[in-house]
C-alpha cells in the first residue's frame, strides 16, 4: 500500500513568499514614511511577529493538509524553509531599495546613525567615529545578505520547534 505523503517544500515556498511579501510591505511602508533609516525596536518586534505568524500558519496549514498529523521534523523543515524563502524576498527588496530606488540608501543610513551617535555622545572624536563607520560600511556590504538568511533560518527553526512541540501529532503505528 502506497501512501500519498505531503511534502513540506510546497508549504515552505507558499508561506515563505507570503511572509516575505508581508515583510517587504512593512519595509516599503517604513521607507515611504521616512522611517527606514531608524533602527527602532518596535520595527524589529513587528518583523519577528510577521515571521512568527508566517511559520505558525504554514505549520498549521501543513498539518491540516496532512490529515491532522505533524511530526516535529516536518515543523522544523517548515520553519527553516519559510524563514529562508522570506529572507530571499527580503534580500530582493533590499537590493532593489539600495540599487534602484535609492542608491545612496547605505550612505544615508550611515549619516543618520552618525548624527544620532554624535547627539548622544557630544564629546566623541569625529575622526575616530568616521573610521569606525567606514569599517562598518565595508563589512555591511558583504555580511548583510548571509546574515539575513542565517538569522531568518535560525529564528524559523526556533519558531518551528516551539510550534511543532505544541501541535505535533503522529499517526498511530499499529
Amino acid at each position: 500500500m502506497e501512501e500519498n505523503q505531503i511534502k513540506p517544500g510546497k508549504f515552505s515556498w507558499t508561506y515563505g513568499l507570503i511572509t516575505g511579501m508581508a515583510s517587504v510591505i512593512l519595509g516599503a511602508m517604513l521607507y515611504f514614511a521616512d522611517m527606514a533609516y531608524e533602527q527602532r525596536w518596535e520595527v524589529t518586534v513587528l518583523g519577528l511577529l510577521i515571521l512568527t505568524a508566517g511559520v505558525v500558519l504554514g505549520i498549521l496549514s501543513f498539518k491540516k493538509a496532512n490529515g491532522g498529523f505533524l511530526k516535529l521534523a516536518q515543523a522544523l523543515k517548515l520553519g527553516a524553509g519559510i524563514g529562508a524563502v522570506a529572507a530571499l524576498l527580503g534580500i530582493v527588496w533590499h537590493l532593489l531599495l539600495t540599487n534602484v530606488i535609492e542608491p545612496d540608501f547605505i550612505d544615508n543610513v550611515m549619516a543618520f546613525q552618525k548624527a544620532k551617535i554624535l547627539k548622544e555622545n557630544p564629546g566623541m572624536d569625529v575622526a575616530q567615529l568616521d573610521k569606525g563607520m567606514e569599517m562598518q560600511k565595508s563589512i555591511m556590504a558583504y555580511a548583510t545578505y548571509p546574515v539575513m538568511i542565517i538569522f531568518n533560518v535560525i529564528v524559523g527553526l526556533i519558531i518551528g520547534l516551539i510550534a511543532g512541540l505544541i501541535t505535533k501529532k503522529e499517526p498511530d503505528t499499529y
